[in-house]
């Protein structure tokens, strides 16, 4: 057995000596008790070691721990008052109760100040005004010297208690909190005051743009009048000699220089530095605003006042072409106002419209940043006062560009205001369109880019050199369509009608009763009341009707009526190469089958496999089981190498005679040349090619190896003159479309004879005997067509090489 006598003698010694040293020491080496409290069966709080027992052994008993880290608000649950009160002055740390005296002591000195100031004064008006004279003058004086007490008590008072306030508002925040306890268990720890008020101040200064000026202002307002009123208390001044002087010290630090006396001093040092501070922070503010301002005007965010003007939707690469055309269009009215509205950076755009390198004819581009799809962006850009809205295609596939076009529809059909005129969209896919003009309404216009180019191309590959007529007829640098109405010529037929007009050339009538364009009317037609003549001329004030022309034919010509019948000649089995793949090529398909003679082929040369064309042809619509006029033959290659082009027998396709041109090239390379085999293989068939640049049709010009089709431009073009007049798409629609009147070329010999000499009217005379409408004339050797020629009256010589554009039903 261990002897423990020694040991426990030994502690008993040590007790013994310990209470042998001073109170002091002795708490120096004692360690201080931390009471627990424990909850006996009986929910009786009990305290360790104040003479309570605890029975270690009682299972059901638990100990509770007053400690705030682990269950703070199961203790205070169940807390007397008592035991709250000593919990929360525990709570006041030594450095609350520093700040707190430190305050109190702060308020305490300047109260003896001004109380030794208030005796000071007291005792000098006593020493001073002792005569009984002046007995009278002592108690303004005196009223004075309470007045600035008062006054300077209340200055300190009012700001030491905001300060004060706020320096102990999640104290008094606790407090409140503490009184209301239940004993139901808090769900969410309350949000502290302080972050609360901070939380309010920075959402006022963000949702109000104005808010940090006012606060700005009533924080001078406040440094002014306070600062007056104490430098009213601590200087022998008026109030209003002090406001001033305040505002003074406030506007410009250095006027507190001459200030004598200590209070005066700290008074106007101190007004001094919140006018700085107050100055930094406007010169802050104003410096944002000015930067805010400058980056909205570089980014495009501003609005845009205008009215009667075009405006772009969207950015594409026919955005060059199409500005160009309106240029154009706006150059008799001394130019227009044109706003281009795009998801892209404002200097970006202006950079790529300067780099187009052409006149814009006094037409202002506006450039904006932003989206068709937002309202605020459209309205932004004025988009209800705009006399023709344009929406263009995106660079994506067909199928996400209609959608998108479909989406800027909606977007447009929700502007609250309304819209002045009328809007034209970019199509890409001639199925889509019904959709956009189900939700447009009769508002929107459709310009189908794909269905447009590709019957373009068959009527070229039929009847090469008529993308060049368009290309006159759509742009406005030369003739292009109007429609007028001319109430002096009500009660006249069309047959007087087409021969009134000396710089216009008729081609339909616009019909009052039903709104209905009607290309190519009978002679017998007689114009009612309301009815627009459809022309074609240079610009829409370089026309006007006059009185009818006499008759062109020399006096010993006796042939006025009597011109050669020709037929049109039969069809015959063609052969056409398609090189490439279109999405619409099954639309292509379906134009050649309801306009090819029966037997022809069609050979599809490109890179797409074999299996899989009858399945993306089939897919797309077309029944290939059905072509009845044409058969496909299908060969896999790429058109742009040689070797492969060599194995398809280029010279046996012939889709139509060659218009007469010019040959002054034909000897530039050897007979062993390749491109001189293509020249040779051009003089028996017919090469259309579809360019997309622009600047790509000088290169292809230098060898005449083929024809081309600028497709962009040509799309740009249509956009162009449907903005300027939607009316037009319905002369549009007509002429591609593969039933009702087209746009022909006519060899010479169907209307004249080999030298003879008549008058352009002579000719459209002729052609009314054929149903027919002479529009223009390409003379043998000419590279250029003329359209509406100048003058009609004028004898000329004609030769059967010679061809003529005209106006005619579909055969």
């Amino acid at each position: 057995m261990p002897n423990h006598s020694s040991r426990s003698s030994e502690k008993s010694s040590l007790f013994r000596r310990s209470k042998t040293l001073p109170t002091g020491s002795y708490r120096r080496f004692t360690t201080p008790l931390v009471p627990t409290y424990r909850y006996d069966s009986a929910s009786d709080l009990r305290r360790d070691g104040d003479g309570g027992s605890c029975d270690s052994d009682t299972t059901n008993s638990a100990v509770a721990v007053l400690n705030s880290e682990s269950a703070p608000s199961q203790v205070l649950a169940t807390q007397s008052p008592s035991q709250r009160i000593t919990k929360l002055w525990t709570h006041f740390s030594l450095t609350h109760c520093l700040k707190f005296i430190c305050s109190f002591s702060f308020l305490y000195v300047m109260f003896l100040r001004a109380k030794v100031a208030k005796l000071e004064a007291e005792n000098s008006i006593l020493l001073t005004r002792c005569s009984r004279s002046s007995s009278n003058n002592e108690n303004p004086q005196m009223e004075d010297v309470n007045n600035r007490a008062v006054v300077l008590y209340s200055v300190i008072m009012t700001i030491a208690l905001p300060i004060l306030l706020y320096m102990y508002l999640d104290d008094l925040s606790y407090v409140k909190n503490l009184l209301k306890r239940t004993n139901k268990k808090k769900k969410e720890e309350e949000v502290p005051l302080k972050k609360r008020i901070a939380y309010s101040l920075d959402v006022c200064f963000s949702v109000y743009p104005y808010a940090k000026l006012l606060a700005l202002l009533f924080a001078t307002v406040v440094l002014i009048v306070y600062g007056g009123l104490a430098l009213y208390a601590v200087s022998d001044c008026g109030v209003d000699e002090a406001l001033w002087l305040s505002w003074t010290f406030v506007a410009d630090s250095g006027n507190h220089a001459d200030r004598i006396g200590v209070g005066p001093r700290i008074v106007s040092v101190a007004i001094s530095a919140g006018g700085m501070l107050i100055f930094a922070t406007m010169l802050g503010l104003i410096s944002d605003a000015i930067s805010k301002m400058v980056d909205s005007l570089r980014k495009g965010k501003s609005e845009v006042l205008e009215s009667n003007h075009i405006l772009i939707l969207g950015w594409s690469d026919k955005l060059g072409s199409l500005l160009k055309q309106l240029a154009i269009a706006n150059k008799s009215i001394g130019g227009g106002v044109v706003v281009v509205l795009a998801e892209r950076d404002k200097e970006e755009m202006e950079n790529d419209i300067a780099k187009f390198e052409f006149d814009l004819m006094g037409t202002s581009v506006i450039c904006r940043s932003g989206s068709a799809l937002i309202l605020a962006d459209l309205k932004k850009v004025s988009v209800s006062n705009a006399r023709a809205i344009i929406v263009l295609g995106s660079d994506e596939n067909a199928d996400q560009s209609d959608a998108r076009a479909l989406r800027v529809v909606l977007s447009l059909t929700g502007v609250k205001e309304g819209l002045k005129g009328h809007v034209v969209v970019e199509m890409c896919d001639l199925d889509n369109e019904p959709l956009v003009k189900l939700v447009g309404g009769e508002r929107i216009e459709t310009v189908v880019a794909h269905d447009v180019i590709g019957r373009l191309m068959i009527q070229c590959a039929l009847q090469p050199g008529l993308a060049q007529i368009w290309e006159d007829i759509l742009g406005f640098e030369n003739a292009e369509f109007y429609i007028k109405k001319w109430p002096q010529l009500d009660g006249r037929r069309f047959e007087d009608v087409l021969l009134s007009f000396p710089n216009a050339i008729p081609c339909g009538v616009k019909i009052a009763v039903d709104g209905k364009i009607v290309l190519n009317p009978s002679d017998n037609y007689v114009l009612e009341e309301g009815d627009e003549i459809l022309v074609i001329a240079e610009d829409d004030d370089t026309y006007a009707p006059g009185s009818l022309p006499e008759v062109c034919f020399p006096p010993s010509h006796v042939r006025m009526c009597h011109f050669p019948k020709m037929q049109n000649p039969p069809k015959y089995p063609e052969k056409i190469l398609f090189c490439g793949w279109r999405r619409d090529i099954d639309d292509m398909i379906k134009v050649l089958e309801a306009l090819l003679a029966p037997g022809s082929e069609l050979w599809m040369f490109n890179e797409v496999p074999d299996q899989e064309r009858e399945k993306k042809l089939t897919d797309a619509g077309l029944n290939i089981s059905k072509l009845v006029n044409i058969s496909l033959v299908h060969r896999q290659g790429n058109a742009v190498i040689r070797r492969h082009l060599e194995s398809l027998p280029l010279e046996t396709f012939d889709s139509s005679k060659r218009l007469p041109c010019k040959d002054s090239k034909s000897n530039v390379f050897p007979s062993s040349c390749w491109i001189r085999k293509m020249q040779q293989a051009s003089d028996k068939s017919i090469v259309i090619s579809e360019i997309l640049d622009s600047r790509t049709k000088n290169l292809v010009s230098v060898s005449r190896i083929s024809d081309y089709v600028l497709s962009n431009e040509l799309v740009s073009m249509a956009l162009a003159m449907v903005a300027e007049d939607k009316q037009i798409n319905r002369v549009l629609e007509e002429l591609f479309a593969e039933k009702g009147n087209e746009l022909c070329i006519r060899p010479a010999e169907f209307y004249i004879y080999d030298q003879e000499e008549v008058c352009f009217y002579d000719i459209m005379r002729r052609a009314r005997q054929r149903q027919e409408i002479i529009i223009g004339y390409r003379l043998a050797g000419m590279d250029q067509a003329v359209i509406n020629p100048s003058d009609k009256s004028k004898l000329r010589k004609w030769s059967l090489d010679d061809v003529y554009v005209v106006i005619a039903s579909c055969q």
